[in-house]
């Protein structure tokens, strides 16, 4: 059975923005612009992000670089204007307290029950019932022990990000055979919707396999999947999925100007 977190929205908020997948690095200016507008842009009380909000995380000493203290100094900015919630994902689940701290993020385990508007809504990246994925889950069970994270943190800044430099290779390699996302393995429906079960939720919202839409599992269980963002590359991607009183949709980022981003439409929601 899964440890199941809660959290319950607070009284005055009246819409949610969830996002995820931003692998947020120097080489995606534009990816890290959209964001930062649209937290500065959006009339949504709380931005929960989902995981992946980087593209590799090798502990919160990383903050100090000039691109990493960017994003915090553009998070801290609006933590105090609207609820910030994060959850680590497969590339960034070193995130800590220190950089949390510093960015004014509240931590959300993994998974989490947001209580909100009257029902539950059942949170996770997602990677954890990717199950097919044998090789991935091992190697998820390894890095996310006490032991591991111990032994690698201790290792210089430079040691930790020559291997996930490597780690990140082996991922593009694998993917490389399966290049369309649709084909990567997907959520296992049957533990998914144990989890539901188990939280009392009908909806799991998550991210991380980047195929994003809306689907019914039936006898009144669902699934909503995140999108991914990158505007800096052919096909330009971002999506915001909004929660409010009347339920789910899905709208494109926030901007100053007002205009929607080139960004692809997501095919096939319900």
């Amino acid at each position: 059975m899964a440890e199941i977190s809660t959290l319950t929205a607070l009284p005055h908020w009246r819409a949610v923005d969830f996002i995820s997948d931003l692998h947020l690095c120097e080489a995606l200016p534009l990816t890290f612009e959209a964001l930062v507008e649209h937290l500065a842009c959006t009339d949504a009380d709380a931005v929960l992000i989902l995981g992946d909000l980087f593209e590799v995380w090798v502990g919160d000493d990383q903050r100090h670089r000039p691109f990493e203290q960017a994003c915090v100094s553009a998070l801290r900015a609006q933590a105090g204007q609207r609820w910030l919630g994060f959850m680590v994902g497969n590339r960034d689940f070193l995130v800590g307290t220190d950089l949390c701290e510093a960015a004014g993020l509240h931590r959300l385990d993994d998974p989490t029950c947001l209580h909100a508007f009257g029902r539950r809504w059942l949170l996770t990246h997602g990677d954890a019932l990717c199950l097919e994925d044998v090789e991935y889950q091992a190697f998820r069970r390894m890095v996310r022990g006490d032991d591991w994270q111990a032994q690698f943190l201790r290792q210089p800044f430079e040691a930790r990000w020559a291997v996930a430099g490597r780690i990140r290779e082996e991922s593009r390699s694998r993917k490389s055979v399966a290049a369309d996302p649709s084909l990567w393995a997907d959520v296992d429906p049957q533990a998914a919707q144990a989890w539901l079960a188990q939280a009392g939720a009908h909806t799991l919202i998550h991210g991380h396999t980047h195929r994003p839409g809306d689907e019914s599992w039936g006898k009144g269980a669902a699934r909503s999947v995140l999108s991914d963002w990158d505007l800096d590359h052919l096909h330009p991607r971002a999506h915001v999925l909004r929660l409010d009183a009347s339920g789910l949709s899905r709208r494109e980022p926030a901007s100053r100007s007002g205009k929607p981003r080139n960004a692809s439409p997501i095919a096939g929601l319900a």
